[in-house]
């Protein structure tokens, strides 16, 4: 399934805070068995998410946002992904009760700002949030898969820790190593990987990453990857392209 990652947020665009999200989610659904094609950064903006939610689903199967979810003006994702959809909002009364206890129980007004965090779309259910206030919220629409997620990455990666058996399909793996190389420019090593690739006919996936200078102290970490629908296969294939690849840079050292 083609999945798209959806980042809201001025301080991402203004270099303020690094997207270390979009990352983390994008790892995630990849060794999930899905294939992230895209990314989509968006401010706190009503016409630029409802923008941002109806481009990713003219073209992802799963859709994840990040960011947006919490009390301040400015944090506007609920409403206007649901005014995209054309869906009422809803206060989610399990998780109104978990506000009561978290600030009612603690002599805390539940002030319509606090309230705001719990009112979902119409049709959505509610993800817990075990380290804050502000639910992640899973939406299905249009037999697509929207799932909305805070942006602080403690409270992102814990909602998605859950979501996580919703969305981990069974069709597709994902499986990855990566390996060192010295002394070999990746322009030498360009040749090997295409024909390597095109001799795997789609099976694999070869990433050269360099780490130094190309000419003066050349070092790569080199990525090999498989897709399948069984994880030992995918295994057995990168371990068979690591070692070729690794028998033609002895050979390319030793000449």
């Amino acid at each position: 399934m083609k999945a798209v990652i959806l980042t809201i947020g001025n301080e991402i665009l203004k270099g303020k805070t690094v997207n270390t999200n979009m990352a983390h989610i994008g790892q995630v659904l990849t060794y999930a068995g899905h294939e992230v094609f895209r990314a989509l950064i968006v401010g706190d903006n009503p016409d630029e998410i409802s923008w941002g939610i109806r481009t990713s689903l003219e073209s992802g199967d799963i859709i994840v946002t990040t960011g947006g979810l919490g009390p301040t003006f400015d944090d506007m994702t609920v409403e206007s992904i649901s005014r995209a959809l054309g869906l009422e909002t809803e206060i989610d009364q399990e998780e109104l009760e978990y506000l009561k206890e978290r600030y009612i129980g603690r002599g805390i007004e539940l002030t319509e700002e606090r309230l705001k965090m719990v009112r979902l779309p119409v049709g959505s259910r509610a993800i817990h949030n075990p380290v804050g206030a502000a639910p992640g919220v899973i939406l299905k629409h249009g037999g697509k898969t929207i799932i909305i997620l805070p942006g602080v990455p403690g409270e992102m990666k814990a909602i998605l820790d859950i979501a996580l058996p919703e969305i981990k399909t069974a069709e597709r793996v994902y499986y990855e190593e990566t390996f060192p190389l010295e002394g070999i420019m990746e322009s030498s090593l360009a040749p090997l990987t295409e024909r390597i690739m095109k001799k795997w006919n789609g099976q694999v996936y070869i990433k050269s990453h360099p780490q130094r200078s190309e000419v003066d102290n050349p070092s790569l970490n080199v990525e090999v990857s498989s897709w399948g629908s069984d994880l030992t296969k995918a295994k057995k294939i990168v371990a068979s392209v690591g070692k070729e690849i690794r028998e033609s840079y002895m050979d390319y050292i030793g000449k």
